[in-house]
């Protein structure tokens, strides 16, 4: 199994910010157009580009144009495969990175890993 972490942690990066994190919350509910969006936030326009091209640029949220305006929408598959990697990150597992052999042997040989 290859894990993409830097991909993740990009995407953990999107996620750190509250703004960005409130913008996800309110288009996971329904698709919302930019001008709702500013409201609710209480940002200006150059604010919320940049919240969305980070969101959109991870592909945690899809936009698509509609006249002058821009409507965000929630991309249910990647957040439903972020959740599955921190599954996958946090579970107990028979292929424990401990077993791959990218890491020191001095790393290797404190690990408290099961090697079975």
């Amino acid at each position: 199994m290859s894990i993409e972490y830097r991909e993740y942690a990009n995407i953990f990066k999107a996620l750190s910010d509250p703004t960005r994190l409130k913008i996800i919350d309110m288009v996971s509910c329904s698709p919302m157009c930019a001008c709702d969006i500013l409201e609710k936030v209480e940002i200006v326009q150059s604010t919320l580009s940049y919240h969305m091209k980070i969101l959109t640029e991870n592909n945690l949220v899809t936009s698509k144009q509609n006249g002058t305006w821009t409507w965000y929408y929630i991309n249910h598959e990647k957040v439903n495969e972020v959740v599955s990697f921190l599954n996958v990150l946090s579970s107990d597992k028979k292929y424990c990175i401990c077993n791959i052999d990218i890491f020191p042997d001095e790393y290797n040989q404190t690990c408290k890993c099961s090697k079975d």
